[in-house]
């Protein structure tokens, strides 16, 4: 279906959602929702589990999972989400986990996808020992994203353990590919092909804190390889070096201008090359990460770094009169993709009605998580912190602080219940 159809489409089902007897409302009111015995229970019931959803986390960050190799961490999810009680629970052809909790509803009632994602930055020979310190838990991944995989087993626990009956359907998963090269593979094989035209609205648990993230900051990634013929540094000498191909592209990168406002940024993350010091290299690479909440200025700097990748390999070749020239490979190996959406959408009052209720300051913004997706096709989506204070992600000394955690065990579970109603 045509994307601006799509869009079309969901702003009607959602007027009629909010308009029709019978069919969910998404409720901001959190004092009449707490007012139903049973929503009161589970409310306090998942701060009551706390200290074992704790301990849940700490297990699960102890299984390595990193991306493109998530699948001990995705067997454990099957697992427990069928002992929970979950149904249809299975694993998709791409490795996300999936467990259902139907509405009653019907055909036009909400459905929610509540995610978050598998993998993690870190190799799969990453030393994995939990250190604690008070309410302070030290090891790598432990809030990116163990804290959002846990509330998923949290929420889902609450909401059996007091039958609350949603009007809405919540589809839980377990996703791959959020990291680094993943880029978003779990999430757009859950729109494009597993639960493709289903998903009416759509919710990352990731990391600690209690951000919202409302906007999605895109990226473009690429994989930059000048090649020749390569040879002996002396006997050789005289024809293009890859190495100083790249060498030159990089000086050249360096000096790139980006705005402020909308925040553009750019970064080589990774150089390879080279077979000895004493050698003229066959081959050099190195990947690029560009990124903006501005689709315009994200294609401007590609565009500029794609000429200049043009003008470092003349410049080398001509520098040794193309003698034995070096060729250009561009390759893309990530395409997040930008997007934004109104202050006012019902998801994002939601957001700020639960948070008003747990005496949380509004702190939305712009990230780069698995909801720009949704975003950028006109999905309501948001990606929410789990609670508890996270330091040091994507580094060996992550560490994540479980005081008042429970704050945003609970403000996720009133969000999900804002969007899917109850009866």
């Amino acid at each position: 279906m045509n994307f601006r159809l799509r869009k079309i489409l969901l702003i009607i089902t959602l007027a009629g959602l909010q308009a029709g007897a019978g069919l969910a409302q998404l409720d901001t009111d959190m004092e009449s929702l707490m007012k139903r015995s049973n929503i009161k229970k589970a409310f306090d019931y998942i701060k009551e589990i706390e200290p074992e959803t704790i301990e849940e986390q700490v297990k699960i960050t102890e299984i390595p999972a990193p991306t493109f190799q998530e699948q001990k961490r995705g067997l454990y999810f099957k697992k427990r989400f069928e002992e929970i009680g979950l149904k249809n629970v299975r694993v998709d052809a791409v490795g996300n986990v999936l467990g259902e909790r139907m509405g009653t509803g019907g055909k036009d009632a909400p459905t929610l996808v509540l995610a978050a994602h598998l993998d993690t930055v870190f190799a799969m020979d990453t030393k994995l020992e939990t250190k604690r310190e008070g309410t302070v838990i030290k090891i790598p991944g432990i809030g990116d994203d163990s804290r959002g995989l846990t509330l998923l087993l949290a929420i889902a626990k609450s909401l059996e353990k007091h039958n609350v009956e949603t009007i809405g359907n919540i589809i839980f998963v377990a996703n791959v590919g959020e990291e680094g090269l993943g880029d978003l593979k779990g999430v757009k094989h859950l729109f494009n092909v597993e639960l493709k035209d289903k998903i009416t609205h759509f919710i990352s648990i990731d990391g600690g804190g209690l951000r919202i993230t409302t906007g999605a900051v895109g990226s473009k990634r690429f994989r930059v390889t000048f090649s020749g013929p390569g040879g002996h540094s002396y006997s050789a000498f005289g024809m293009a070096n890859p190495i100083h191909a790249v060498g030159r592209l990089i000086a050249k990168i360096s000096e790139f201008q980006t705005p402020v406002t909308p925040k553009t940024t750019f970064s080589v993350g990774m150089i390879r090359g080279g077979t000895s010091v004493n050698s003229i290299a066959r081959e050099a690479s190195f990947d690029i990460d560009m990124r903006s909440r501005d689709p315009y200025e994200l294609e401007k700097i590609v565009k500029r770094f794609k000429f200049d990748a043009e003008i470092a390999l003349k410049e080398e070749n001509d520098r040794w009169n193309n003698n034995k020239p070096l060729k250009l490979d561009i390759k893309l190996i990530g395409d997040r993709p930008t997007g934004t959406q109104s202050q006012d959408s019902p998801i994002i009052q939601i957001a700020s009605a639960a948070n008003k209720f747990k005496n949380v300051q509004n702190n939305f913004g712009f990230s780069s998580t698995d909801s720009n997706l949704p975003i950028s096709i006109g999905i309501p989506a948001i990606t929410i912190g789990g609670g508890g204070i996270g330091k040091g992600a994507h580094s060996l000394d992550e560490q994540w602080d479980s005081k008042d955690s429970h704050i945003g065990s609970q403000r996720a579970l009133l969000i999900t219940l804002g969007i899917v109603g109850v009866k």
